[in-house]
C-alpha cells in the first residue's frame, strides 16, 4: 500500500544518474547501482543524514533548502566516485588522491565557467549596465546561455549520452512507482523520461531566483563607489558565492510548493525545466532500466515494494543480471539490515528482492 493509504505523508523518491549507473534516495537510505564491465550490477546502500531530525533549525523553511543542497552535493559526489571506479576494470580505477583531484578540478571549473566568467566579462560593461536590476538580469541571461550551450555540447558525446540515458531510466522508474506499476522494463518503458521533480528544474529555479536575490542584495549592499573593473568583478563574484545557499533555499521551497500538485500554474512553472530535460534525459535500454530498478528497490521499505518486483531470474523480465553487494550500512527497521558491510565486494549473488534485501529527480 502507498504512504497515503497508510495515512502517512508520501515519500518522494529522487535520484541522480552517475557513470554507468543510478543513485536513488529514499526517506532513510540512498543506494547506487552501477553496471560493471562484466555485466554484473554493483550495489551499495548507505543511510541518509539525520541532521534535520536532530536539529530543528534544518527543518525550517529556507534552512532545509540549504541543508538539502549541501547534503545532495555530498551524497551525489560520493555516488559519482563509486560509479566512476566500479564502471571500469580494476586496473583502471583511480585512487583517492586522483579522484579527489578530479573533483576539485570539476568544482573549480564550474565556479570559473558559471560564476567568474560572466561577471568578469560584464564588469567591462558596468558603465552602461550599472549595478542594478539590468546588470543582474543580463548576467542571469548570460549564465543561462552558457549553461544551455554547455549541455547541448556535452550531449553530443557518447559517454555523456549514456549518462543521460541512465537519467531517463531514473525518472521512468520513479514515475512507474508513483503510478503503482510493477517495476519491470515492459511497464516502465511506457513512462516519460521527463519528471517535474528533476534537479534540472531545480537548477533553472536557482538561476531565475538568483536574478531577484542578487538584485535585492545589490541594492542593499552596492559595490564601492567608483570601483574599477577588477573590484566590480570581485564584488559580484563574492555576492553570488555568499548568497548561493540563500538562493538554493528559496528554490527548494519553490519545488516543495509544486511537489505532488498538478495544476495549470504548476505545469506552467515547470514547463521550462521539462523542456530542458529533453536534452538531459534520453530513452534508456532495458539493461539501464534494470540498474535503476536495483538501486530503487534498495531504498524502498519491504512492506511498500512487496508484489511490485518480478520473481528473480524470471524469463523476459530483464532483471536477471547478478548483483554484487558492496558496503551497506543503512539503518535497520523498515528498511531491513541489508547485507553485512564487507571490506571488499561480496561474491556474486542472485538479484535482490524485497525478501532477500531491504533497506529524496534528478
Amino acid at each position: 500500500m502507498s504512504d497515503v493509504a497508510h495515512g502517512h505523508a508520501p515519500t518522494y523518491y529522487g535520484g541522480q544518474a552517475v557513470v554507468e549507473g543510478v543513485m536513488m534516495r529514499g526517506a532513510a537510505a540512498w543506494a547506487v547501482a552501477v553496471r560493471r564491465p562484466d555485466g554484473e550490477i554493483y550495489l551499495e546502500r548507505h543511510p541518509v543524514s539525520d541532521l534535520p531530525q536532530r536539529h530543528a533549525l534544518w527543518r525550517r523553511p529556507l534552512f532545509r533548502g540549504m541543508f538539502a543542497l549541501v547534503d545532495s552535493l555530498k551524497v551525489g559526489t560520493r555516488a559519482l566516485t563509486i560509479s566512476a571506479n566500479q564502471s571500469v576494470p580494476e586496473e583502471e580505477r583511480l585512487d583517492s588522491k586522483q579522484m579527489g583531484g578530479s573533483l576539485v578540478f570539476a568544482l573549480l571549473l564550474f565556479i570559473g565557467v558559471f560564476i567568474v566568467l560572466p561577471n568578469v566579462g560584464l564588469a567591462f560593461l558596468a558603465r552602461w549596465l550599472g549595478d542594478g536590476l539590468l546588470y543582474h538580469v543580463v548576467e542571469g541571461v548570460v549564465r543561462m546561455a552558457i549553461f544551455l550551450g554547455y549541455l547541448s555540447a556535452i550531449s553530443l558525446l557518447s559517454d555523456i549520452r549514456r549518462v543521460f540515458q541512465y537519467h531517463g531510466a531514473e525518472h521512468m522508474t520513479i514515475a512507474a512507482w508513483e503510478h503503482g506499476e510493477p517495476l519491470v522494463p515492459d511497464r516502465i518503458r511506457g513512462y516519460s523520461t521527463l519528471h517535474v521533480r528533476c534537479g534540472t528544474n531545480f537548477l533553472l529555479l536557482v538561476m531565475l531566483i538568483a536574478i531577484v536575490t542578487y538584485s535585492v542584495a545589490g541594492a542593499i549592499v552596492p559595490p564601492p563607489e567608483g570601483a574599477g573593473v577588477a573590484v566590480t568583478a570581485l564584488y559580484h563574484i563574492a555576492l553570488r558565492v555568499a548568497l548561493l545557499p540563500v538562493v538554493a533555499g528559496l528554490a527548494y521551497e519553490g519545488l516543495r510548493l509544486g511537489a505532488g500538485k498538478d495544476t495549470p500554474l504548476v505545469r506552467a512553472l515547470m514547463l521550462p525545466g521539462l523542456m530542458l530535460q529533453t536534452i538531459t534525459t534520453k530513452p534508456p535500454t532495458d539493461d539501464q532500466i534494470e540498474v535503476a530498478v536495483r538501486s530503487f528497490e534498495a531504498v524502498v521499505p519491504a512492506a511498500d515494494i512487496a508484489g511490485r518486483l518480478p520473481v528473480p531470474d524470471a524469463v523476459g523480465t530483464g532483471l536477471g543480471s547478478p548483483v554484487v553487494w558492496g558496503p551497506s550500512d543503512a539503518p535497520g527497521g523498515p528498511y531491513g539490515s541489508g547485507p553485512a558491510a564487507p571490506t571488499a565486494p561480496a561474491a556474486p549473488a542472485a538479484p535482490p528482492t524485497a525478501v532477500q534485501q531491504e533497506p529524496t529527480p534528478g
